[in-house]
């Protein structure tokens, strides 16, 4: 476990939680790096009784800002409206500027959807120069991000239950 997360690997804190709803927005875009970041996430999601209520996907980065948002707005209301809602994206640099354009869009919209939304918005996307990185942060030496962010949602929103009392 590197030295930077091991605060966040500490659970704790989470050992009363119950039934936490989490809705997963994911981008149809590398999907191998993606489906593994998923699955990490629903590991972690499966040990905590923690239902996906709602999956969703859309075909870019780009996008992922935009569908969180509607994912709340369509299912804020019911038994299943989500306490938070985890984004998951992989863009990996080409030789164009387009990666810094996506990066900075996926990242202000998410930034923004935190600051509008009643609920977390988790940034789950992995910004990369090369593929290989992506495998790193599945599990290699920096730790396994889809993990990360499943912990992260838990304790969003028992943070956000410990306010409300």
């Amino acid at each position: 476990m590197s030295q930077h997360n091991s605060g966040l690997l500490d659970t704790q804190a989470l050992s009363g939680l119950k039934d936490a709803r989490i809705a997963v927005v994911f981008t149809e875009w590398n999907d191998k790096i993606v489906g593994g970041l998923i699955e990490g996430c629903e590991r972690i999601l499966h040990q905590y009784q923690a239902p996906v209520v709602q999956k969703i996907s859309v075909p870019g980065a780009f996008e992922l800002p935009f569908a969180c948002r509607q994912v709340w707005e369509y299912g804020k209301t019911g038994q299943y409206s989500p306490e938070v809602i985890i984004a998951f994206g992989a863009v990996i640099r080409g030789g164009t500027p387009h990666f810094e354009y996506v990066c900075n869009a996926v990242t202000d919209g998410i930034l923004q959807l935190n600051l509008s939304l009643p609920i977390p918005v988790i940034f789950g996307v992995l910004t990369l120069d090369t593929e290989a990185q992506a495998y790193e942060r599945l599990g290699g030496p920096h730790g396994h991000k889809g993990e990360e962010a499943a912990l992260t949602a838990l304790k969003m929103i028992k943070m956000c239950r410990d306010l409300k009392g």
